[in-house]
């Protein structure tokens, strides 16, 4: 009876968009950011980082794009910080998206899907929170709107861990 349960309940968070992940510890990766410089995952180990994997080509990405923004200026300086990671081969268009959406937290140019394949990113946006500890937390896939109400809760909690 209680396997039924576990599995009913995990498919109600693979539809609502949310789902606890297994505590592993998150896949490292180095890419090249926005400002030029390479991002290593490991490196912001000790903050909470959520990882955003995102598409100009998607509309979700687009409408969320503000949100993440404003939970990235509410919560940076305790410790949080976001890395956007575009996902494709062309960078251009997400340089113009970051300058036209004003974003300010760092975005990764994924360009050869190597990130991308260590998260197994299947849906657009998809959206990784990792721990201080480095172990990932929670995972979301897809958004609408609302799910940053989710994403400040799962902020909070892990920020005060």
């Amino acid at each position: 009876m209680s396997r039924h349960i576990l599995i009913i309940s995990l498919l109600f968070a693979c539809i609502v968009g949310t789902a606890f992940a297994s505590n592993e510890t998150a896949p490292d990766f180095t890419l090249k950011s926005n400002h030029g410089k390479n991002v290593k995952l490991s490196d912001l180990r000790g903050d909470v980082v959520m990882i955003n994997f995102w598409a100009t080509w998607c509309g979700p990405c687009r409408q969320e794009m503000p949100a993440l923004e404003a939970l990235y200026q509410e919560y940076q300086d305790l410790g949080f910080t976001i890395l956007g990671v575009n996902v494709e081969e062309d960078s251009s268009k997400a340089t113009s998206m970051i300058k036209d959406f004003g974003i300010s937290f760092p975005v990764l140019f994924d360009t050869s899907s190597k990130a991308s394949k260590l998260y197994d990113v299947s849906t657009m946006p998809s959206t990784v929170l990792v721990d201080r500890d480095g172990k990932i937390r929670y995972l979301h896939r897809g958004y609408k709107s609302g799910y940053e109400d989710s994403y400040q809760t799962q902020i909070r909690e892990l920020i005060r861990e």
